[in-house]
């Protein structure tokens, strides 16, 4: 922004599911006014025309919405259509400002002014406020997709409660309990007593349908052997615990259909955006939309550092008489934060055979570990690079092309 700080007046907003609240401040910290208003647009006209009234001298205002991508996307697409400045101020910057003012109390005219105070602060590193409606679509398909792997994760323990009690050595006979292999067994024969008379042929001819040919002989000899091995004397009311049993298998064959429908709508979405990420080694579709989600419209920021800042993985040189270490800054979207370091960590990994699955990375992870760096620093540093190299790839709309390592260490 070419504009003084002087020339704008800084409205920060905090936004709840109801109602928001907005403080007015000038470039000197002073509070101008506030106001509370509906999270309806029959509301956000009183915003503008409390805001207008300090605007003067041909003052222009800036809005700082603090996640502009939840409660309060409503408002900031009905700002931006009115040719309004819009910045998405994250979490952590607005919190910073509130642990430094003095007599700071947990309310939602403290949490705006903060929120105020970090626009004036921080107004050129601040990402533009951009609720595309496809980055927002895509970001509410993520977080469905997080959901629901969270209820398979939890009904799968849950299964796993009921079927070790039924079937002590289940896992000799299925490794993955959730396939649905398993699931349909577990759905026709909830405890052994349902087995009692079922040949080797009976269970395969029923069985071999639902793996795809998969479920050989073998295998239902096996399922047959261990129950006959593990058999005890009928335990009380089991009847009532196959009932919780099925149940637990109509519940996760519900959630992975819902899954399955979820990844094909994430693909085609990922590559209606033109997405190239999945060209870097290591990541697949569901990593790259995690970032696209996070990351937004890449024009919103102007540069790689601008992105690195607001994903809080730039490293914090910490120092003294000359020694320091690089630290990961504690600010910034913390999804993308950890995203990006589980990706590097991907970077450096070797397969089985030793092969490297990025050697640019590999071989600048050990060199950094040779000269003594900690491991973590490392990773912060390789977050960072990816960071380059992504904004690169988003901007341009490139896809990954792998640095040579020079061959030149023969002597060595």
């Amino acid at each position: 922004m070419n504009v003084r700080k002087e020339d704008l007046i800084y409205v920060g907003i905090d936004l709840h599911k109801e109602t928001h609240t907005a403080v007015i401040l000038d470039c000197w910290n002073t509070k101008l006014g506030e106001i509370t208003f509906a999270n309806t647009p029959a509301e956000f006209p009183k915003l503008i025309r409390k805001v207008k009234k300090y605007c003067t001298e041909n003052k222009q205002a800036v809005y700082g919405l603090e996640n502009a991508y939840g409660y309060g996307r409503s408002l900031a697409v009905w700002l931006l259509e009115k040719n309004f400045i819009v910045k998405d101020v994250n979490t952590s910057l607005s919190h910073r400002q509130a642990k430094r003012r003095a007599m700071y109390k947990k309310s939602d005219s403290d949490d705006a002014q903060a929120i105020a105070l970090a626009t004036i602060n921080m107004l050129e590193e601040l990402p533009d406020a951009c609720p595309n409606d496809a980055y927002w679509s895509l970001g509410q398909l993520v977080n469905r997709r997080d959901n629901i792997m969270r209820h398979i994760i939890r009904l799968r323990n849950q299964l796993h409660e009921q079927v070790c009690v039924a079937y002590p050595s289940y896992k000799q006979f299925f490794t993955d309990i959730g396939s649905p292999t398993a699931l349909y067994f577990w759905n026709q024969y909830p405890s052994e007593k349902y087995l009692r008379g079922r040949t080797v042929e009976d269970l395969k001819e029923e069985l071999i349908v639902v793996s795809h040919n998969q479920c050989s002989t073998n295998r239902c000899q096996k399922i047959l052997e261990v129950v006959e091995m593990d058999r005890t004397e009928e335990k009380e009311y089991q009847d009532s615990r196959d009932v919780i049993t099925r149940g637990l298998v109509k519940d996760l064959q519900h959630y992975k259909g819902q899954l399955k429908e979820i990844d094909r709508e994430l693909e085609n979405m990922y590559h209606s955006l033109g997405g190239t990420l999945t060209t870097i080694p290591g990541v697949s579709t569901t990593t790259a939309v995690k970032l696209l989600a996070e990351i937004g419209d890449i024009n919103r920021f102007g540069s790689a550092a601008k992105l690195a800042k607001f994903a809080g993985i730039a490293p914090l040189r910490l120092s003294s008489a000359g020694k320091g270490k690089d630290k990961a800054s504690k600010q910034g979207n913390r999804r993308l934060q950890a995203t990006l370091y589980f990706l590097s960590i991907q970077m450096i990994q070797t397969s089985s055979k030793g092969t490297p699955r990025n050697p640019v990375f590999r071989e600048y992870y050990e060199k950094r570990i040779a000269e003594g760096k900690n491991p973590k620093q490392v990773l912060i540093c390789i977050s960072r690079r990816l960071v380059n190299i992504i904004y690169g790839m988003l901007k341009n709309q490139t896809e990954y092309r792998m640095k040579e390592i020079r061959q030149d260490r023969e002597n060595q």
